[in-house]
């Protein structure tokens, strides 16, 4: 019997060294977009009591409903409009752009005042939602590193969940200390960092649509 001299604990994996290129910067770029989000997200209903004219619990729920029954609505029709659309460009174009418009979304808040207006920014996020997470996760399937499919997967989770967890601790101090409109910059900004990441992987993505394995 030969001993096995590898680490119980895969260090590399969390630190993404052992995963190719565009893999990498996928993960990499939702770790820090989901930890910018994390940072308004725990204390976003307080938010809206405070600055939103009328703004309750109640108010918080719906708009927090309305988000979410818009992605869940609009995210397979527009899964189905890029599975029709031939070739790989076209999935990235999606989930670059509507990165962009869903982490520039926050400054919004800095200028609603009434809880219809907030229903409204919660509706084109919901949306613009819809369209980047699909495309995502088709340039995420189809690129993961053949036999390690679940383990791509957990450092996928794991890390957004600690950088979500690390940022809700973070958001409530920078909220106490700053204030919400300070943290509401330094949220696109940081998002606005994760997004950059993906613009690297352009030339990583095929012209054809090819699954399988990739070594890019």
């Amino acid at each position: 019997m030969h001993s096995s001299h590898r680490s119980p604990i895969p260090f590399r994996d969390y630190l993404l060294l052992d995963m190719n290129f565009v893999i990498r910067m996928l993960i990499l770029s939702d770790v820090i977009w989901m930890g910018a989000c994390g940072l308004l997200g725990p204390i976003f209903a307080i938010f809206v009591v405070g600055f939103i004219q009328g703004g309750s619990e109640v108010v918080a729920g719906i708009a927090a409903s309305i988000y979410l029954i818009t992605k869940s609505i609009a995210q397979i029709p527009a899964a189905t409009i890029i599975d029709r659309i031939r070739g790989e460009k076209d999935d990235f174009w999606f989930m670059f752009t509507g990165s962009i418009l869903g982490a520039l979304i926050p400054l919004a808040y800095l200028i609603i005042s009434t809880p219809a207006q907030l229903y409204a920014v919660q509706f084109l996020y919901g949306l613009f939602i819809a369209v980047t997470f699909p495309s995502y996760m088709a340039i995420f399937t189809r690129h993961i590193d053949k036999t390690k499919e679940a383990t791509s997967w957990g450092v996928y989770f794991t890390l957004n969940d600690f950088s979500s967890a690390v940022a809700a601790s973070v958001g409530g101090v920078l909220a106490g200390t700053m204030g919400f409109r300070p943290l509401i910059v330094i949220t696109v900004t940081v998002s606005l960092f994760g997004v950059a990441c993906l613009y690297p992987i352009r030339r990583h993505v095929r012209k054809a649509r090819q699954l399988g394995n990739s070594t890019a």
